[in-house]
């Protein structure tokens, strides 16, 4: 639901790998050198990226580049489709640097880290919950950008593996309240910060099932149960029907005006061009300088971010990273 020009910004941003991100743009990771162009016609072995000694088919980058679309789509309440790929085919050739670097802080991370088959059992199990039957799972996840449990299973191992390599990371830094401030006050205008509105939803397809859920909601049905079972969002059907914390013109108009003009703890159905929305406003925040107390914990984590990237960006440094933008480069539509 977030507008479309979001879009190319989200994917290339890391969607893959969010959580390595700074609040700041990271600079696109040296290639010092490049295969020679793949010919016109790439098949799915072909190598497109080279980290170290591992080498990256086409295929193994097409699998990434379809699972991170789908979560910049799910991102925006629009579950994942096929045909949908297309849309994001000028990013192709610029989301190979990214999912070079992915790939080469996985490499550095699974040297000295490890999890084990019983933690992703864990983790499948709680995405399996409220689903009432195989079926529904594979629909969920193939609305989700899988082709099947192996690809979840192997992304959340990837996820879990790197999460852990930098947390040790960053759990190696602190830093004193007299640099909190200083960075605090050096910063303000930064925390000066728009209006939000945190929601949550649940989509369905016509007015009538949105009412029969409205009515649920307001006779003390569970909202987040009722997301897992029913919303057609399937990046917010399994956090409950949580979308999180938006401001003003993140998401298309009717759905806008619904989060920050309609009551707040009071559910209510709106219509938008993807279906018809429970939505329920939890909480809303006024505009203006956030207080120091309430983002110092931010602060140090940005820090602690910040000072982790710059130590990857040294440990990627020394891998020799070469990437092949023109096999993964679509040809132009006639």
């Amino acid at each position: 639901m977030k507008q479309s020009i979001l879009t190319l910004a989200l994917l290339l941003g890391g969607a893959a790998l969010a959580q390595t991100a700074p609040t700041t743009p990271v600079p696109a990771t040296p290639t010092p050198a490049t295969p020679a162009p793949a010919p016109a016609a790439a098949d799915a072995q072909t190598v497109v990226a080279q980290v170290g000694s591992e080498k990256f088919t086409l295929a193994d980058y097409d699998r990434a580049f379809r699972i991170a679309v789908a979560r910049v789509l799910n991102s925006q309440g629009v579950p994942y489709t096929p045909e949908m790929l297309a849309e994001f085919a000028e990013a192709r050739p610029d989301y190979l640097t990214q999912f070079a670097r992915d790939r080469a802080v996985y490499q550095l991370a699974r040297r000295n880290t490890q999890v084990t088959p019983a933690q992703i059992d864990a983790q499948v199990a709680a995405a399996r919950k409220g689903f009432a039957s195989d079926a529904e799972f594979a629909e969920a996840l193939q609305g989700t950008g899988f082709a099947n449990e192996a690809e979840l299973r192997a992304d959340l191992e990837r996820q879990a593996v790197v999460q852990a390599y930098l947390d040790s990371i960053k759990a190696r830094l602190t830093f004193g309240d007299a640099v909190v401030n200083s960075f605090y006050n050096l910063n303000r205008a930064s925390f000066n910060r728009p209006a939000q509105a945190c929601v949550k939803h649940i989509l369905v397809k016509s007015q009538a099932e949105g009412q029969a859920v409205l009515q649920a909601v307001k006779g003390g049905a569970d909202f987040a149960q009722l997301a897992r079972e029913k919303s057609q969002d399937p990046g917010s059907a399994a956090q409950g029907g949580d979308l999180g914390c938006i401001s003003p013109g993140d998401t298309v108009d009717a759905f806008d005006r619904a989060a920050f003009s309609g009551p707040v703890n009071q559910p209510q159905l709106v219509q938008t061009e993807y279906g018809w929305h429970v939505l329920d406003v939890t909480k809303r925040t006024p505009a203006g300088l956030a207080p120091l107390a309430e983002v110092a914990p931010l602060i140090r984590e940005q820090l602690a971010r910040d000072a982790a990237q710059k130590y990857l960006d040294t440990q990627i440094a020394r891998l020799n990273i070469q990437t092949n933008k023109a096999a993964v480069t679509l040809p132009a539509a006639k």
